[in-house]
């Protein structure tokens, strides 16, 4: 296992279990934590083309680290249309961003928030300190 990829699963595993009833559990490949058994956020390392499906998403052999989550809508497609994001195609809200030195922690945070959102029950989501939408 690379430092780097230490250190993005260590700060993604942060911001996901800050998040009520969260888990982790190793996925089919890489990292991924859930709520009441519904993903809300994948981590895992792009090596040598492997996994393939990922590296053709991406559009890289790697290596690369990735985090795959949820959005919906008006950020959902404005996500889809940035540098650094790819529709893996693989489920309409799901959306994936690379992990490298130009990814804003903060926006990192409040998109991990967003995808929970996306799978939390609404008495969970009411426990966040969030903005009014």
């Amino acid at each position: 296992m690379s430092h780097e990829r230490t250190n993005w699963e260590a700060a993604v595993r942060r911001l996901c279990l800050a998040l009520p009833e969260t888990y982790e559990e190793q996925a089919w490949v890489g990292t991924r934590w859930r709520i009441r058994g519904r993903t809300f956020a994948h981590v895992l390392e792009i090596l040598d083309g492997t996994p393939p499906a990922f590296a053709k998403a991406v559009g890289t052999d790697g290596p690369a680290h990735v985090l795959v989550f949820r959005s919906s809508g008006i950020e959902l497609d404005a996500l889809s249309a940035r540098a650094g994001f790819f529709a893996p195609r693989w489920g309409p809200q799901i959306i994936g961003m690379l992990l490298d030195e130009s990814v804003d922690r903060a926006e990192l945070g409040e998109l991990i928030t967003e995808s929970y959102c996306d799978r939390a029950p609404k008495k969970l989501i009411a426990l966040l300190d969030r903005p009014q939408q």
